[in-house]
């Protein structure tokens, strides 16, 4: 539902919408995901992505060629176009472009905190970090050894500090106590996203809105918004197993619809699931017009374009190409 940014919209924001929409015709399509399924060699999808957008990020690429390689010039593809975005933003679209990089942020904290409880090598973890999350003090995260000198040592700089409010303790880091930070660090974020979304209004509004752990701590960690909140989140507190879940979710009709593609038991098979109606309702945003939500939902396709690219390579340099098609979510 459109209100007075129709008006306005295209002064400041309405070049970059068309840019990103520009950019949408670049994503693979079903006929080339055919093609790179039928590859025998990392060499034959180089050869493939060579004449789609990809092809100046991999055409000097050396043989043999690696999955990571393929994946690190397919991820400097989407950052090179992110950070075009960013600089041609204006207030508020530069924000709304922030925001979107915050979930990566935490994914290279908890990270670069899990590898280093496990005694690996700082250089060797940076190299995985995702580039859209990466900030100037992400290499000190080495030296915290809890909660609180974590905040206080690095990320009182950064944008996750307003987030940290509800897991600075003095507990010693461990697997537990870092999933535990992740999924609260995840729910102060999207609850903080939600809200400048409503703040924003209009059409950008209206589109984007098993562990040990008790379940006390398991309702800490559910948003306070959405279709779920709050019966959902309830019974979704008190599931024991997948069975379990899907007896909870099957009483709200969009997750009925995910749950009856799968068969009892098939929980690996739930992934892919929810990555189909993601992209679903990513595409959908793009019937509308004078919004943010397009930006959003460009840089989620990508990401997943990324892991379909990911997935295909790793059966082909696998050789298990009966497999190639289990997780590849086609996005047109």
């Amino acid at each position: 539902m459109y209100g007075w940014e129709m008006l306005s919209f295209n002064i400041h924001d309405g070049f970059l919408e068309a840019i990103v929409r520009g950019n949408r015709s670049g994503l693979l399509t079903a006929a080339d995901y055919n093609n790179l399924c039928q590859c025998e060699t990392l060499d034959d999808i180089k050869m493939h992505l060579t004449a789609t957008e990809y092809g100046p990020y991999l055409q000097n690429e050396p043989s043999p060629l690696h999955t990571t390689t393929i994946v690190e010039k397919c991820t400097l593809k989407l950052v090179d176009e992110y950070k075009h975005m960013l600089c041609q933003a204006n207030e508020p679209l530069s924000t709304f472009l922030q925001y979107i990089t915050y979930g990566h942020m935490i994914d290279n904290v908890v990270l670069i905190v899990t590898g280093t409880l496990h005694e690996r090598d700082v250089n060797e973890l940076l190299e995985k970090c995702h580039p859209l999350g990466m900030f100037d003090s992400i290499a000190s995260l080495a030296v915290a050894q809890n909660m609180r000198e974590l905040y206080r040592l690095v990320l009182v700089d950064t944008p996750l500090a307003p987030y940290f409010s509800e897991c600075i303790t003095s507990e010693d880091l461990d697997d537990m106590n870092i999933e535990i930070m992740r999924n609260t660090l995840y729910k102060a974020y999207l609850e903080d996203f939600y809200k400048f979304c409503q703040k924003l209004g209009g059409a950008t509004a209206e589109i984007i809105i098993g562990t040990e752990l008790t379940r006390d701590d398991r309702r800490k960690l559910y948003s306070n918004f959405g279709l779920l909140h709050p019966y959902g989140h309830e019974e979704l507190a008190v599931c024991e197993d997948v069975d379990q879940v899907r007896g909870a979710m099957e009483k709200y009709p969009p997750y009925q619809s995910i749950f009856s593609r799968i068969s009892y038991g098939e929980s690996q098979m739930l992934d892919k699931a929810f990555y189909e109606e993601e992209v679903r309702r990513l595409c959908l945003s793009f019937e509308q017009q004078f919004h943010y939500a397009v930006f959003f939902a460009y840089i989620r396709l990508r990401e997943q374009e990324i892991r379909n690219l990911m997935w295909i390579s790793e059966c082909v340099a696998q050789n298990q190409k009966s497999r190639v098609h289990d997780s590849v979510v086609f996005i047109f």
